[in-house]
């Protein structure tokens, strides 16, 4: 039986939540945003699946801090969604909430990786 990872299962999640999302920003006819936060929004995921079979730990956590950068990109057109009353508050809050949770995830990750004194 295979162990769960949360970032693993939250940002495959997130992800189909994101291009669900970006279907219905399409359909609003704001092509640019939707490309835009599908992009960061499935790229967290690719990051943190790639960061799996990292070849040390420098490149987890390389792969990782990606993945947290995406996910503050995907934050940000999220609001610009919402702010921006291309949808309502009741489809985006939802993946905000997620992405919040997901950010917080990634950066624990990253800092608990981070050797100390040295920035990342």
């Amino acid at each position: 039986m295979k162990e769960e990872n949360v970032i693993v299962e939250k940002s495959y999640a997130f992800a189909l939540k994101v291009m669900g999302l970006a279907k219905l920003i399409r359909d609003e006819k704001e092509y640019d945003l939707a490309s835009q936060l599908w992009k960061a929004g499935t790229s967290i995921g690719a990051n943190v699946e790639e960061a799996q079979a990292a070849q040390s730990r420098a490149d987890f956590r390389s792969k990782m801090t990606i993945a947290a950068k995406e996910a503050r990109e995907a934050h940000y057109w999220l609001r610009l969604t919402r702010d921006g009353h291309i949808l309502s508050s009741d489809l985006v809050d939802p993946l905000i909430d997620d992405i919040e949770s997901i950010k917080r995830i990634l950066t624990s990750i990253v800092k608990s990786t981070t050797q100390e004194g040295k920035k990342f």
